[in-house]
Protein backbone atom coordinates (compact mmCIF):
# COMPACT_ATOMS: atom_id res chain seq x y z
CA UNK A 1 0.00 0.00 0.00
CA UNK A 2 2.71 2.48 0.98
CA UNK A 3 4.52 2.03 -2.35
CA UNK A 4 1.32 3.35 -4.02
CA UNK A 5 1.22 6.31 -1.62
CA UNK A 6 4.61 7.97 -2.07
CA UNK A 7 5.76 11.10 -0.29
CA UNK A 8 7.84 13.55 -2.32
CA UNK A 9 10.05 16.10 -0.60
CA UNK A 10 12.47 18.07 -2.71
CA UNK A 11 13.71 15.77 -5.46
CA UNK A 12 13.32 12.63 -3.34
CA UNK A 13 10.39 10.20 -3.30
CA UNK A 14 9.83 8.10 -0.18
CA UNK A 15 7.65 5.03 0.15
CA UNK A 16 8.27 4.89 3.90
CA UNK A 17 6.80 7.68 6.01
CA UNK A 18 8.90 6.76 9.03
CA UNK A 19 12.06 8.84 9.33
CA UNK A 20 14.62 7.85 11.94
CA UNK A 21 17.74 9.13 13.71
CA UNK A 22 21.26 8.02 14.60
CA UNK A 23 21.52 9.37 18.15
CA UNK A 24 21.52 7.35 21.40
CA UNK A 25 22.26 3.93 19.91
CA UNK A 26 24.35 1.84 22.32
CA UNK A 27 26.24 0.46 19.31
CA UNK A 28 26.37 2.08 15.86
CA UNK A 29 26.25 -1.41 14.33
CA UNK A 30 22.59 -1.49 15.38
CA UNK A 31 21.74 1.32 12.96
CA UNK A 32 21.80 -0.68 9.69
CA UNK A 33 19.79 -3.48 11.32
CA UNK A 34 17.19 -0.97 12.44
CA UNK A 35 17.01 0.60 8.99
CA UNK A 36 16.51 -2.75 7.33
CA UNK A 37 13.81 -3.81 9.78
CA UNK A 38 11.95 -0.50 9.73
CA UNK A 39 12.27 0.28 6.03
CA UNK A 40 13.10 3.88 6.93
CA UNK A 41 14.52 5.74 3.92
CA UNK A 42 15.72 8.93 5.62
CA UNK A 43 17.81 9.30 8.76
CA UNK A 44 19.06 12.30 10.70
CA UNK A 45 22.68 12.71 11.72
CA UNK A 46 24.43 15.43 13.67
CA UNK A 47 27.40 16.93 11.83
CA UNK A 48 29.58 16.60 14.93
CA UNK A 49 29.19 12.81 14.69
CA UNK A 50 30.61 12.74 11.16
CA UNK A 51 34.37 12.30 11.19
CA UNK A 52 35.63 12.08 7.64
CA UNK A 53 39.22 11.53 8.77
CA UNK A 54 38.54 8.43 10.86
CA UNK A 55 36.74 5.56 9.20
CA UNK A 56 36.21 3.71 12.48
CA UNK A 57 34.37 6.69 13.95
CA UNK A 58 32.49 7.85 10.86
CA UNK A 59 28.76 7.39 11.42
CA UNK A 60 28.21 7.44 7.67
CA UNK A 61 29.81 4.00 7.39
CA UNK A 62 26.81 2.56 9.21
CA UNK A 63 24.18 4.12 6.94
CA UNK A 64 23.37 2.32 3.67
CA UNK A 65 23.97 4.42 0.56
CA UNK A 66 20.33 4.27 -0.54
CA UNK A 67 19.14 5.94 2.67
CA UNK A 68 18.78 9.72 2.41
CA UNK A 69 20.82 11.68 4.91
CA UNK A 70 19.13 14.47 6.85
CA UNK A 71 21.98 16.28 8.64
CA UNK A 72 20.75 18.40 11.53
CA UNK A 73 22.16 21.58 13.00
CA UNK A 74 22.24 20.22 16.54
CA UNK A 75 24.24 22.52 18.78
CA UNK A 76 23.30 25.71 16.94
CA UNK A 77 22.23 28.54 19.25
CA UNK A 78 21.22 31.01 16.52
CA UNK A 79 20.52 31.25 12.81
CA UNK A 80 24.10 32.13 11.94
CA UNK A 81 25.44 28.95 13.57
CA UNK A 82 22.72 26.83 11.94
CA UNK A 83 23.59 28.20 8.50
CA UNK A 84 27.28 27.53 9.03
CA UNK A 85 26.63 23.93 10.10
CA UNK A 86 24.35 23.36 7.10
CA UNK A 87 27.01 24.61 4.70
CA UNK A 88 29.64 22.40 6.33
CA UNK A 89 27.37 19.37 6.04
CA UNK A 90 26.90 19.93 2.32
CA UNK A 91 30.63 20.43 1.82
CA UNK A 92 31.21 17.15 3.68
CA UNK A 93 29.19 15.33 1.06
CA UNK A 94 25.96 14.93 3.02
CA UNK A 95 23.74 16.39 0.30
CA UNK A 96 21.40 19.36 0.42
CA UNK A 97 18.75 18.07 2.83
CA UNK A 98 19.03 19.81 6.20
CA UNK A 99 17.07 19.80 9.43
CA UNK A 100 17.24 23.18 11.11
CA UNK A 101 17.49 22.74 14.86
CA UNK A 102 18.17 25.91 16.83
CA UNK A 103 17.89 25.53 20.60
CA UNK A 104 18.63 28.22 23.15
CA UNK A 105 16.50 26.80 25.98
CA UNK A 106 18.77 24.32 27.73
CA UNK A 107 16.20 23.25 30.34
CA UNK A 108 13.35 22.08 28.12
CA UNK A 109 15.26 22.01 24.81
CA UNK A 110 12.54 23.91 23.01
CA UNK A 111 13.38 25.18 19.51
CA UNK A 112 13.81 28.89 18.89
CA UNK A 113 11.18 29.56 16.21
CA UNK A 114 12.45 33.04 15.36
CA UNK A 115 16.06 31.98 14.71
CA UNK A 116 14.81 28.90 12.85
CA UNK A 117 12.82 31.08 10.45
CA UNK A 118 15.86 33.28 9.83
CA UNK A 119 18.02 30.24 9.02
CA UNK A 120 15.33 28.81 6.75
CA UNK A 121 15.13 32.04 4.75
CA UNK A 122 18.88 31.97 4.13
CA UNK A 123 19.30 28.28 3.36
CA UNK A 124 16.26 27.91 1.10
CA UNK A 125 17.79 30.62 -1.12
CA UNK A 126 20.95 28.50 -1.29
CA UNK A 127 18.98 25.52 -2.66
CA UNK A 128 18.91 23.52 0.55
CA UNK A 129 15.90 21.29 1.14
CA UNK A 130 15.03 22.70 4.54
CA UNK A 131 13.22 20.84 7.32
CA UNK A 132 12.68 23.35 10.17
CA UNK A 133 12.09 21.82 13.61
CA UNK A 134 9.72 24.11 15.51
CA UNK A 135 7.14 24.54 18.20
CA UNK A 136 3.79 24.11 16.41
CA UNK A 137 2.67 27.62 15.49
CA UNK A 138 0.43 28.18 12.46
CA UNK A 139 1.49 31.76 11.59
CA UNK A 140 5.12 30.68 11.82
CA UNK A 141 4.48 27.62 9.67
CA UNK A 142 2.99 29.79 6.93
CA UNK A 143 6.03 32.09 7.11
CA UNK A 144 8.29 29.04 6.80
CA UNK A 145 6.36 27.99 3.70
CA UNK A 146 6.78 31.43 2.22
CA UNK A 147 10.50 31.29 3.03
CA UNK A 148 10.86 28.09 0.99
CA UNK A 149 10.80 25.35 3.63
CA UNK A 150 10.33 21.90 2.09
CA UNK A 151 8.45 20.64 5.14
CA UNK A 152 7.54 21.72 8.66
CA UNK A 153 8.53 19.61 11.67
CA UNK A 154 6.45 20.43 14.76
CA UNK A 155 7.32 18.73 18.03
CA UNK A 156 4.84 16.37 19.64
CA UNK A 157 6.37 16.84 23.10
CA UNK A 158 9.85 17.65 24.45
CA UNK A 159 12.82 15.94 22.81
CA UNK A 160 13.46 12.45 24.16
CA UNK A 161 10.49 12.58 26.54
CA UNK A 162 8.49 9.76 24.86
CA UNK A 163 5.32 11.54 26.05
CA UNK A 164 3.59 11.50 22.69
CA UNK A 165 1.36 14.08 21.04
CA UNK A 166 0.91 16.66 23.77
CA UNK A 167 0.64 19.39 21.12
CA UNK A 168 -1.85 17.50 18.94
CA UNK A 169 -4.40 20.32 18.63
CA UNK A 170 -1.74 22.74 17.44
CA UNK A 171 -0.23 20.16 15.09
CA UNK A 172 -3.68 19.58 13.63
CA UNK A 173 -3.90 23.26 12.68
CA UNK A 174 -0.69 22.87 10.70
CA UNK A 175 -1.94 19.70 9.01
CA UNK A 176 -5.16 21.41 7.97
CA UNK A 177 -3.54 24.59 6.68
CA UNK A 178 0.00 23.90 5.46
CA UNK A 179 0.77 23.21 1.82
CA UNK A 180 4.13 21.58 2.56
CA UNK A 181 4.41 18.20 4.30
CA UNK A 182 4.02 18.15 8.07
CA UNK A 183 6.47 15.76 9.75
CA UNK A 184 5.84 15.25 13.46
CA UNK A 185 9.16 15.20 15.30
CA UNK A 186 10.22 14.77 18.94
CA UNK A 187 8.46 13.11 21.84
CA UNK A 188 6.95 10.18 19.96
CA UNK A 189 7.60 7.27 22.31
CA UNK A 190 5.30 4.46 21.20
CA UNK A 191 4.13 3.04 17.88
CA UNK A 192 0.61 4.05 18.93
CA UNK A 193 1.78 7.69 19.10
CA UNK A 194 3.09 7.42 15.55
CA UNK A 195 -0.15 5.82 14.39
CA UNK A 196 -2.14 8.62 16.03
CA UNK A 197 -0.06 11.28 14.26
CA UNK A 198 -0.63 9.60 10.92
CA UNK A 199 -4.35 9.19 11.61
CA UNK A 200 -4.50 12.96 12.10
CA UNK A 201 -3.09 13.43 8.62
CA UNK A 202 0.60 14.03 9.31
CA UNK A 203 2.67 13.25 6.23
CA UNK A 204 5.41 11.46 8.19
CA UNK A 205 6.95 11.10 11.63
CA UNK A 206 10.54 11.19 12.80
CA UNK A 207 11.43 8.84 15.66
CA UNK A 208 14.84 8.48 17.28
CA UNK A 209 14.97 8.02 21.06
CA UNK A 210 12.13 5.52 21.33
CA UNK A 211 13.77 3.25 18.76
CA UNK A 212 17.43 3.75 19.67
CA UNK A 213 16.97 3.16 23.42
CA UNK A 214 14.68 0.14 23.08
CA UNK A 215 16.10 -3.20 24.17
CA UNK A 216 15.74 -4.37 20.56
CA UNK A 217 16.00 -1.34 18.25
CA UNK A 218 15.41 -3.36 15.10
CA UNK A 219 12.18 -4.86 16.43
CA UNK A 220 11.07 -1.46 17.68
CA UNK A 221 11.83 0.07 14.30
CA UNK A 222 9.62 -2.54 12.69
CA UNK A 223 6.87 -1.84 15.23
CA UNK A 224 7.00 1.87 14.45
CA UNK A 225 6.91 1.14 10.74
CA UNK A 226 3.74 -0.88 11.18
CA UNK A 227 2.23 1.86 13.36
CA UNK A 228 2.94 4.47 10.70
CA UNK A 229 1.47 2.28 7.98
CA UNK A 230 -1.65 1.53 10.02
CA UNK A 231 -2.21 5.20 10.85
CA UNK A 232 -1.70 6.30 7.26
CA UNK A 233 -4.04 3.61 5.95
CA UNK A 234 -6.71 4.64 8.47
CA UNK A 235 -6.38 8.29 7.41
CA UNK A 236 -6.73 7.43 3.73
CA UNK A 237 -9.76 5.25 4.52
CA UNK A 238 -11.56 8.31 5.98
CA UNK A 239 -12.39 7.12 9.46
CA UNK A 240 -15.94 7.40 10.76
CA UNK A 241 -16.75 10.46 12.86
CA UNK A 242 -16.91 10.20 16.62
CA UNK A 243 -20.27 10.44 18.39
CA UNK A 244 -21.25 11.34 21.93
CA UNK A 245 -24.11 8.83 21.72
CA UNK A 246 -24.03 5.10 21.18
CA UNK A 247 -24.80 3.97 17.65
CA UNK A 248 -25.85 0.37 17.17
CA UNK A 249 -23.92 -1.64 14.61
CA UNK A 250 -27.02 -3.80 13.99
CA UNK A 251 -30.69 -2.72 13.87
CA UNK A 252 -32.23 -2.68 17.33
CA UNK A 253 -35.39 -4.42 16.14
CA UNK A 254 -36.95 -7.51 17.50
CA UNK A 255 -37.32 -10.70 15.57
CA UNK A 256 -39.51 -13.81 15.87
CA UNK A 257 -42.44 -11.50 16.49
CA UNK A 258 -40.68 -9.19 18.91
CA UNK A 259 -40.99 -5.40 18.86
CA UNK A 260 -38.30 -2.87 18.18
CA UNK A 261 -36.43 -1.76 21.28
Amino acid sequence: MMAQDPLQIGDKVFTSRLFTGTGKFADKALIPRMLEASGSQMITVALRRINMSSQSENILDFIPKQVTLLPNTSGARNAEEAVRIARLAREAGCGNFIKIEVITDMKYLMPDNYETLKATEILAKEDFVVFPYVLPDLPLAKKLEDAGAAAVMPLGSPIGSNRGLETSELINLLIENCQVPVVVDAGIGRPSHAAAAMEMGADAVLVNTAIATAEDPAAMGKAFSLGVQAGRMAYLAHMADESKLARASSPLTGFLGGKAL
